[in-house]
């Protein structure tokens, strides 16, 4: 078949949207994770908790930014369905992530007497974020219809996603520090892998049955012989999570990556599953990324940019975490 570049260039912006999200989601996961977590700790290790995505937070959230202008202008009539059906949803999530922000650069400025109410905020703006976040996957995967069951299924994913943000969070904080801290996040990633098991079983199970197209699409062989690799490879990740976190900490701090490996490899793995389930579709049943798509022609200049640019934000995120490895030992984070 001849190169046909209207074909591709919907496929090449999709791919890039798709890993926007998530990469989105796998970094800014842990980071309202520990939003989520705040109220648990006493004050000195919310200092040290805060401290430990101090350098990183603003820049996770560029992926987000990135992922709705790619959805703007690559796929505006899907961008104008999506956005205009979650509009409530879109704008509780940007309040909470600007309270977040503000609250997190308010903290360590005001007096000693009003911090706690910066801490408050930092953890309702993580809350209302997080929870937005993940009704508005509920409400994607039913097809964005505005029903009493997706309404209640929305509110499920919601809890879900929250809790599952929260044993992101715990796992970055087992890397990140130690001692008695340490100690509480592994009890606090104990007690949320649960919301990461609800959660890709809910959607495991509500996928399918969005659509006959769906269902047609998990359940027919031979491709339901060549997925079964997915949901059985997260079965063991979980299995392997349980295990280890009945084992730490081990002496040397061996392992203490494995949980945040473990909920990252999760998270792959449920966003393949979703990625195969709605492709090629967009808008899920209604709108496939080629009717969404712009013209070739702007696609095509967007396209320079998008080559630019990407690779500055991958260089700039890869770098702060290299400059920033290893523990957690202050708030030091202006």
């Amino acid at each position: 078949m001849a190169f046909d570049i209207a074909w591709w260039l919907p496929v090449i912006f999709a791919a890039l949207l798709g890993v926007a999200i998530l990469l989105y989601v796998m970094l800014d996961g842990f980071d309202l994770g520990v939003g989520l977590l705040s109220p648990f700790a006493d004050a000195e290790e919310r200092d040290r908790i805060i401290g430990s995505v101090g350098p990183f937070w603003d820049g996770n959230e560029t992926w987000l930014v990135l992922a709705v202008g790619l959805l703007l202008v690559a796929f505006p009539v899907a961008n104008g369905v999506i956005l205009t059906t979650l509009y409530p949803l879109v704008v509780a999530m940007l309040i909470g992530l600007i309270l977040r922000g503000v609250a997190f650069e308010f903290r360590a400025k005001a007096p000693s007497g009003n911090k706690h109410l910066w801490d408050k905020a930092f953890f309702l703006g993580s809350l209302v974020a997080s929870l937005a976040q993940g009704a508005m996957l509920g409400l994607y995967v039913l097809g964005l219809a505005l029903t009493p069951i997706s309404i209640a299924f929305a509110a499920l994913t919601a809890i879900c996603l929250a809790v599952a943000y929260s044993f992101s969070g715990a796992a970055w904080l087992i890397l990140k520090t130690e001692g008695l801290l340490q100690l509480k996040a592994i009890e606090w990633a104990r007690r949320s892998l649960w919301g990461v098991l609800v959660g890709l079983l809910a959607v495991s199970i509500a996928t399918p049955l969005a659509s006959p197209r769906l269902f047609h699409k998990w359940i027919d062989l031979p491709t339901a012989l060549y997925l079964a690799p997915l949901p059985i490879l997260a079965l063991v990740i979980l299995a392997w999570l349980w295990r280890l976190l009945d084992a730490l900490p081990l002496p040397g701090d061996r392992m203490a990556w494995g949980p945040l490996a473990g909920a990252l490899g999760l998270m792959v793995l449920g966003f393949g599953g979703m990625a195969y389930s709605f492709y090629p579709y967009v808008l899920p049943d209604r709108l496939t990324i080629w009717d969404a798509a712009s013209a070739t022609e702007s696609l095509r200049v967007m396209l320079y940019g998008v080559v630019i640019v990407v690779p500055i934000i991958l260089s700039y995120t890869a770098l702060a975490y290299f400059i920033f490895r290893g523990k957690t030992v202050s708030i030091d984070y202006e």
